[in-house]
């Protein structure tokens, strides 16, 4: 889902921003209510729990609606949508030079890496071998999901690695490999080389658009932090589809990309993604800029 919005320097009448705010909270509802119930019964789930535990915003401040930067609600009392926002005289405003201020090292260092993956080409060659080599070498007891059985043996999963190679340039997937699979890697990567290697076919690197969205919150619109959020379950969904686990009885038939067939399944879907998520890219660098503008 993608939603327009108005542009810099719009004053929101009470029955539209009232409305945008209604329809974020009513769309968040339907996507939080699954994991708030488990919450509730103390259930885990290896695909979905991942959205908030790797991921730190809280379901609460996902569910809180901001306008963004730049627009003036009319008729809002500032103090109700928080410490960012001030009064203006048409309306409630985000102090926008303020809280530019006040991040500007994070807000520079998150701009600098979306633009840099930006500009680089997509590839789509690694056919989600990082989720292999976060299991390889590893016995039942040692995987991360040991409630959930592997759908191959320890050996046949080992040696799909070493066939296969692994091609991972996201940092935050290649720290979580086993000792014994990161030299198999064709990069090595850093935090210091992340602005260097992320590229805009990384399913990780896609995923991660919610993180710098929800972090550039309330400069960025929940409607946008929202569509960066949805678009995260949905290739985390794949992730673990094409990973060794058998999760079939949670409603996720593997991928099988060891088989041929299953990384051109693969693939389809990876390229599907990565255009929804260089729109949303785009989206975050011209949110960044229309600040930026606005400061001036």
């Amino acid at each position: 889902m993608t939603t327009a919005l108005p542009a810099l320097g719009t004053v929101l009448e009470p029955a539209t921003w009232q409305a945008r705010r209604r329809a974020h909270q009513e769309r968040v509802d339907a996507l939080l209510a699954p994991h708030l119930a488990r919450r509730r019964n103390g259930e885990k789930h290896p695909v979905q729990d991942f959205l908030f535990t790797y991921y730190s915003y809280r379901p609460a401040r996902l569910r809180r609606w901001h306008p963004g930067a730049g627009l003036v609600l009319r008729g809002a009392d500032p103090t109700e949508l928080g410490p960012d926002y001030r009064a203006s005289t048409a309306g409630a405003t985000l102090d926008t030079p303020a809280v530019r201020a006040r991040r500007a090292a994070s807000i520079a260092w998150t701009r600098t890496l979306l633009a840099a993956t930006a500009g680089r080409p997509a590839q789509f060659g690694c056919f989600g071998m990082h989720e292999w080599a976060m299991v390889y070498r590893q016995t039942q007891a040692e995987i991360r999901h040991n409630a959930w059985s592997l759908r191959l043996s320890p050996q046949r999963i080992a040696t799909t690695v070493e066939e296969r190679g692994v091609r991972c340039s996201h940092f935050d997937a290649y720290r979580f490999f086993t000792p014994p699979a990161r030299p198999l890697n064709l990069l090595q990567p850093t935090r210091d080389s992340q602005h260097d290697l992320e590229q805009p076919g990384c399913l990780h690197a896609n995923m991660d658009l919610y993180k710098w969205a929800y972090k550039l919150s309330p400069l960025v619109a929940s409607e946008l932090v929202a569509d960066c959020f949805e678009l995260a379950g949905e290739i985390r969904a794949l992730d673990m589809r094409a990973s060794p686990y058998d999760l079939a009885a949670l409603g996720y038939p593997p991928v099988r990309v060891e088989t041929a067939q299953g990384r051109v399944e693969y693939a389809t879907a990876q390229r599907g993604f990565a255009e929804r998520a260089t729109r949303l890219r785009t989206r975050l660098l011209d949110t960044l800029d229309g600040c930026a503008d606005s400061d001036q």
